[in-house]
């Protein structure tokens, strides 16, 4: 059965592969016999030449016959065509122009070759030549198949013989030969009638199995189905199928070895299966068995999950029967557990909020308190304007700090919040402090809660520059992107600190050297990890006599 079915699918391919290596042939031959329409060709072959060659080659005609064949070979199976001209040896100009130029060519670059020499001993009109009929120079220029046609030149009274060669290649039979085989190890080629080997999907196979043209013609002609044969004293299935037009036969072999190992294979694929339905079957009744204790075992490791992660829900039973009534019941458990899961998560967010805010609210009222004692010994000294100016100062500071509306700002009111705090603090210091902000105009419109900076900047002036000498200094903000996330700057050239002070600046113990505690700078970071997490917040690195830098990081939000 399984010998049968495979000849049955090689001899269907078999029977749609000749007539289409037949119609890529007559392709070949149609393009050979098309050109005797074109005027040029007409010209040359269908009536005399009485005027020199050159004044053909330079003609509209020529130059139209020349696009003709590019376009042929372009659109067509046609790698290239050659027309060779036996000449006298002064007319050179079809094999030197422009116009014709590598289209002509001169009878001695064919005479080297197998199919001139056949041509010109039997005299045949035209010649379908394989591959070793074929010059070296040929098959590497133009292709290594030809279909050769024999015509005759009429040029000032005498006769001289011409080939029109149409050359294609042997890849676009061997694709449709190597479609035709579904066995492995079987071969199909193609002998013409010299017994030569015209195309093969492999020639070592198709040089074993090999059956010559003559017993194809005496013997196995009269069918085109594949009959048991005898070659090289193996058993093959051999069928063959006439390519009438140019008188091929196309020859398959399917050797009965690999018949054999397909039925082999067939019949262990058989095996294979009926065991592993067997194994199946002996599941599906282990399944049946234990279909009860299965589903108590869910319910088991259900509840055994609880250990690692929150309970989850079943799948609500379809049966009703005593485990559905145990799974209805665990379900119930575990949304009444989740419930209180997610109570006790938003209990703790609200936590979080509620001291977020609570440590926002904690503002150091002394600044207040000096600043009205600043403005009221302007006011004593009839300084109006300036008391007008510091009046709105403190309005717009406390404007931008005491709003309900929202705990979170912008970098640009931050900014302009410490300026205004700067401002009033030199007001009272008489021009003692500078502030430098280059912040790049991307990071202005970046997310930042309030009071983020201005418990720095008043640290650095209260406890870094004023404790200086001249009491006068620097302090610069700058800003950067880092990944993901915003990193602002915040340098002086105060007093700065000892690695001893650093250690409790950020835990708000410790005192500076004017006796003030660092709970404003505690405040603040410990604000940017309840809002963003423990890897956001302050950092401080400080040299006794040099100054101190701050490094605010918070992720970059719009």
């Amino acid at each position: 059965m399984v010998v049968s079915y495979t000849i049955q699918q090689e001899q269907d391919a078999s029977a749609t592969t000749a007539p289409l290596i037949e119609e890529l042939v007559q392709t070949v031959v149609d393009v050979s016999e098309g050109l005797e329409e074109d005027a040029f060709y007409e010209m040359l072959f269908h009536q005399p030449v009485n005027e020199p060659t050159s004044t053909l080659s330079q003609s509209d005609e020529a130059d139209t016959f020349r696009n003709k064949i590019e376009q042929l070979t372009q659109e067509s199976p046609i790698t290239a065509i050659r027309f060779y001209l036996d000449l006298p040896d002064d007319e050179t100009a079809l094999f030197t122009d422009a116009n014709t130029n590598g289209i002509f060519a001169p009878m001695s670059e064919a005479k080297g070759t197998y199919w001139y020499g056949i041509l010109q001993g039997n005299h045949a009109s035209e010649l379908y030549c394989p591959s070793f009929y074929l010059g070296v120079q040929e098959k590497a220029a133009y292709g290594d198949l030809s279909y050769v046609r024999v015509t005759t030149i009429y040029y000032e009274g005498n006769a001289y013989t011409a080939y029109i060669v149409v050359y294609y290649a042997s890849d676009q039979i061997l694709e449709i030969l190597s479609d035709n085989l579904t066995l492995d190890g079987s071969v199909s080629y193609i002998v013409n009638e010299r017994n030569s080997t015209v195309a093969t999907t492999d020639t070592a196979l198709s040089g074993t199995y090999w059956v010559s043209y003559e017993t194809i013609r005496e013997s196995l002609l009269s069918s085109n189905n594949f009959i048991e044969h005898t070659l090289v004293d193996e058993t093959v299935y051999v069928a063959f199928y006439s390519i009438s037009s140019p008188g091929w036969f196309m020859v398959t072999v399917l050797p009965s070895d690999p018949l054999i190992d397909l039925s082999n294979r067939m019949m262990a694929r058989f095996v294979l299966t009926y065991i592993a339905a067997l194994f199946a079957a002996l599941l599906l009744a282990n399944w049946l068995s234990r279909s009860i204790t299965r589903r108590l075992a869910t319910v088991g490791n259900q509840m055994s999950a609880v250990q690692e992660a929150p309970p989850q829900p079943m799948e609500s039973p379809s049966a009703h029967d005593e485990i559905s009534e145990l799974i209805d019941s665990y379900n119930y458990m575990a949304h009444q557990i989740n419930d209180l899961l997610d109570e006790r998560a938003k209990s703790a967010e609200d936590l979080r909020i509620a001291e977020f805010n609570s440590l926002q609210a904690q503002i150091n009222p002394h600044f207040l308190y000096n600043t009205m004692d600043m403005i009221n010994w302007l006011a004593q000294q009839g300084r109006t304007s300036e008391v007008s100016r510091a009046v709105q100062d403190l309005s717009r500071f406390y404007k931008l700090t005491l709003s309900r509306k929202q705990s979170i700002s912008t970098v640009a009111s931050e900014i302009e919040h410490i300026t205004i705090y700067v401002r009033l603090q030199n007001m009272r210091y008489h021009d003692s402090i500078a502030l430098i902000a280059d912040i790049p105009d991307d990071l202005l419109d970046c997310q930042i809660p309030k009071l983020t900076l201005q418990p720095v900047i008043e640290n650095a002036i209260q406890h870094g520059i004023l404790e200086k000498t001249s009491k006068t200094g620097t302090i610069v903000v700058t800003g950067w992107m880092e990944n993901s996330d915003i990193v602002l700057l915040i340098s002086d050239d105060g007093v700065g600190m000892t690695q001893e002070k650093l250690k409790h600046i950020l835990y708000g113990t410790g005192q500076s050297a004017s006796g003030g505690s660092n709970i404003a700078i505690y405040n603040t970071h410990r604000r940017l990890q309840i809002l963003y997490g423990e890897t956001y917040g302050l950092s401080y690195t400080s040299q006794p006599g040099e100054g101190t830098e701050v490094q605010i990081r918070i992720p970059a939000q719009k």
